[in-house]
């Protein structure tokens, strides 16, 4: 007789959050799981709350997805949501990245 395995809250929350900032991403459940190395099955089971997921998956899920570790735990806040660029700029050479990363700082002082 199979054992029917109950869902726990925070599987469901952070599968919810993951959802979210997978589309946000626009990535499909098989390309995201391709990135992050792990089955389009376990993508859907774990949006549904279903599994949770290693302390590697997580960490690897919050780099392809360029979201903070916080917003998948506690959720996506709307306002200054910065996955978008995140995940554009994360595409970047080394050296591209860092020239940007620069820019982006120098702006942030001169407008504070």
């Amino acid at each position: 007789m199979q054992r029917k395995t109950q869902k726990k809250q925070i599987n469901i929350e952070i599968g919810d959050h993951i959802r979210q900032a997978r589309e946000n991403a626009g990535l499909t459940q098989e390309r995201f799981a391709e990135q992050i190395d792990v089955s389009p099955q376990y993508i859907s089971d774990m949006e549904r709350g279903v599994v949770g997921m290693s302390l590697t998956t997580f960490k690897n899920a919050c780099v392809v997805l360029g979201v903070t570790s916080d917003s998948i735990l506690f959720g996506l806040h709307p306002g200054n949501d910065a996955s978008t660029i995140l995940a554009c700029v994360s595409t970047l050479p080394e050296k591209q990245f860092r020239l940007l990363e620069e820019i982006i700082i120098k702006y942030t002082e001169a407008v504070r």
